[in-house]
């Protein structure tokens, strides 16, 4: 099958397109023929090379995909070839003390497709039967693709974590990528009022489009004085925070007294300032988030489909032109999520 590979740690000149061996199904598992896969930041970081990350070179990243069910390995059940699915990126034991508990996201074992194991920038990949959920018919091959890590990560972030209610207000900085936008769409369904951050205007008017109430262009504007000008100098319930070193100062001092700040990721920076005066003395709750269990699968797939929500779809390439789509992604000039389609997903878009 063709894939593609990346043949060490680097740049974008590590990725070429090769054949490489068809993976088998094992127990437990089925092979599904990809028809799109879409790419997250923590794809440019494991290109790049994670701390402690041993991997066998050459390596198929990719966390997210979508496609047709090929082959069903031994004590499969409820599955058969043809079936049309996605999947939840997550892998997860089972068995720890966690797993039992349903705090599958917490497992002591706990790794992520395209990560921790050959991803889905390739025609085929194996993937854990218990990971499987239907496509959700309203959702073309690129769309299926583009929401299950950055809309499980969301909902784990505003449902389970900061169990945001309608009326509370929510500023998610960084609009334009792909956990910001779920977040925005997840936050406006739940019935908050939603302020966002960015330094383009354009990606600010779509945002609007979106259901945004209130926007902030951060190159022009000092966003914690928009934030407390915006709700009475009170701040916001919840802030959203992926970025780390860049917004995290921010976040602090955006939020409300008794206020949450929700955080899944660092993608400037894991080392922020910090001022512990302001946690301490506004008793802020600061709660870390990393992708999601069962249940949040269950709950946000349930969440697509009954609310008919679309991620948004940046571009779509073909899986040969995957070094664009990587340089694409670092440039970080998108909104929303870039898919590479594989030779059977290009005719079902």
């Amino acid at each position: 099958m063709q894939a593609l590979v990346m043949r060490n740690h680097g740049g974008t000149e590590q990725l070429t397109l090769a054949e490489v061996p068809r993976p088998r199904p094992g127990a437990g598992e089925v092979l599904v023929e990809v028809r799109a896969a879409a790419l997250n930041h923590l794809d440019l970081f494991v290109l790049a090379g994670l701390p402690g990350l041993r991997l066998e070179m050459p390596h198929i990243g990719g966390a997210d995909g979508a496609g047709v069910i090929a082959e069903v390995g031994e004590g499969v059940n409820g599955w058969r070839v043809g079936d049309e699915v996605v999947f939840n990126p997550g892998l997860w034991c089972g068995q720890c003390e966690f797993c039992r508990r349903g705090e599958e996201s917490l497992c002591v074992n706990y790794g992520i497709l395209g990560e921790h194991c050959a991803g889905t920038f390739a025609e085929f990949v194996k993937v854990p039967a218990v990971s499987l959920a239907r496509r959700p018919a309203h959702l073309s091959w690129p769309e299926a693709a583009a929401f299950p890590l950055t809309f499980l990560t969301a909902w784990r972030m505003l449902v389970t974590r900061a169990r945001l209610a309608a009326g509370e207000t929510v500023l998610i900085h960084g609009i334009g990528g792909g956990v910001a936008l779920a977040a925005l769409a997840l936050a406006v369904r739940l019935g908050a009022e939603v302020i966002v951050t960015s330094g383009s205007e354009e990606k600010l008017q779509r945002a609007r489009e979106m259901g945004a109430k209130a926007t902030i262009n951060y190159a022009t504007q000092d966003v914690v004085r928009e934030v407390k000008g915006l709700t009475g100098k009170r701040g916001v319930d919840v802030v959203v925070e992926t970025a780390g070193a860049a917004t995290w100062m921010a976040s602090l001092r955006s939020a409300a007294r008794g206020g949450r700040i929700v955080t899944c990721g660092a993608t400037t920076g894991p080392n922020p300032a910090e001022e512990v005066r302001l946690v301490f003395w506004n008793q802020l709750s600061i709660l870390g988030s990393t992708m999601g269990s069962v249940r949040d699968w269950e709950g946000v797939v349930r969440a697509i489909d009954e609310w008919a929500l679309r991620p948004v779809v940046d571009s779509v390439l073909p899986l040969a032109q995957g070094r664009a789509a990587y340089e694409r992604m670092a440039q970080g000039g998108q909104f929303g999520k870039i898919v590479l389609a594989t030779a059977a997903g290009e005719v079902a878009a």
